[in-house]
């Protein structure tokens, strides 16, 4: 797939702003997933890639450092299966074309071999950055 041209401009025009995950504003990068950060009128949105074998508590858990995630997640599935459970035990799947809200406290992983794309509108702004707090 080509990557489209980048455009050279910066900022909004004519009040447009138009920005591209190809060219993330930031990139995070942690064990089977890498997450790409657009920053967007003042919001920032992210894009998640997972591979097969992704799980929070065995990928994330060590740069989070809290027994379970405690970012809240407004999602857009775009492929792979994606099972989620809360700390009370209650489990969802979600794929392609799903939009899933998550509250704080819950594991995710991968389900299969398709790697798992996500499209996230909250919840971005700390999440798997290395954290200097206590377990």
């Amino acid at each position: 797939m080509a990557l489209p041209i980048k455009k050279k401009e910066k900022g909004t025009e004519h009040g447009i702003e138009v920005k591209s995950f190809y060219y993330p504003d930031e990139t995070r990068e942690f064990p089977k997933g890498k997450l790409e950060v657009v920053n967007i009128g003042g919001q920032l949105v992210a894009r998640a890639i997972l591979e097969p074998g992704w799980k929070w508590s065995t990928c994330v858990k060590p740069l989070a450092k809290t027994q379970s995630c405690e970012a809240p997640h407004f999602q857009y599935h775009v492929s792979g299966r994606l099972m989620v459970e809360m700390d009370d035990g209650s489990k969802r799947e979600c794929g392609p074309g799903d939009l899933s809200c998550i509250a704080p406290g819950h594991d995710a992983w991968v389900m299969g071999v398709e790697p798992v794309i996500v499209v996230d509108f909250q919840g971005m702004a700390e999440y798997a950055k290395a954290s200097i707090r206590a377990v």
